[in-house]
Order: structure tokens, then C-alpha cells, then sequence
């Protein structure tokens, strides 16, 4: 994860594999019923302050961004993979400790005779201005 993606850094959060169910796609049978997304964060940020202090407050609250991007993206109609995963990445973006995040979203079974598709995107706090 270093050339073209995230600079190297010791210190980063992940939540793996959690399972979005929202409506996505752009075909007509797409949009009749929500499916299943899975998406693999990757934060990065400063943990050296929450591993002395042992204290929450010292660190990015995974538990409440897991609920502010399912309430984000749970109720969303999204067209795109690649629309999804900027509205994740604007969603952890909005925690001041993040500072570059990478979201992996894939679709399972989108593609006849694949497992699954995705898109994978980086985003840094510095590149959006914030």
C-alpha cells in the first residue's frame, strides 16, 4: 500500500468485509431490491495518543462510523460501485483524526461467470480541501 496508494504509515484502522444492503446497479431489475455490497476500509491516522491513554476519545470510534455509513448508504440508490464508495469515504473523511482512507467495495455476482466486481479508491483529507 504504498506507490500510488496510501504513504506508508504504522498506524491504521480496518473493518473488513461489512455487508451494505442497498439498492445499486443500473439496470431496471437492479433497483427493484436492495443487495448486498461488501466493503473493506482502511483508515489512517494518528493512534499513538489513544495507545498511551487507552481512552476512546483519543481515537477514531470505529463502532460510530460503522453506524453513520450504513445510515449514510443503507437507504441510498446508487447507480454506481464507484458512487458508493466515494459517500463511504466522504463519511470517514468527516472524523478530523482520518486523514487518508481507502474503501474496496464489490458487488458478488454483478458479472456472469465472476465472483464478484469492485472498485477500490483512496482518498486523502489533504486532496479534499478539508
Amino acid at each position: 500500500m504504498t506507490e500510488g496508494g496510501i504513504a506508508p504509515t504504522p498506524d491504521r484502522i480496518f473493518i473488513r468485509d461489512m455487508v451494505i444492503r442497498c439498492v445499486i446497479g443500473v439496470d431496471e431489475v437492479e433497483r427493484r431490491e436492495k443487495q448486498d455490497v461488501v466493503v473493506q476500509i482502511e483508515l489512517q491516522a494518528d493512534l499513538r495518543k489513544a495507545g498511551r491513554t487507552d481512552e476512546l476519545a483519543d481515537s477514531v470510534d470505529y463502532s460510530a462510523l460503522k453506524k453513520r455509513i450504513l445510515q449514510a448508504t443503507e437507504s441510498s440508490q446508487y447507480r454506481l460501485i464507484e458512487a458508493l464508495a466515494q459517500r463511504i469515504a466522504d463519511e470517514c473523511l468527516r472524523d478530523e483524526r482520518i486523514e487518508c482512507v481507502r474503501i474496496a467495495v464489490e458487488k458478488p455476482g454483478a458479472l456472469r461467470f465472476a465472483r464478484t466486481v469492485g472498485v477500490e479508491i483512496v482518498r486523502r483529507r489533504i486532496d479534499a480541501g478539508r
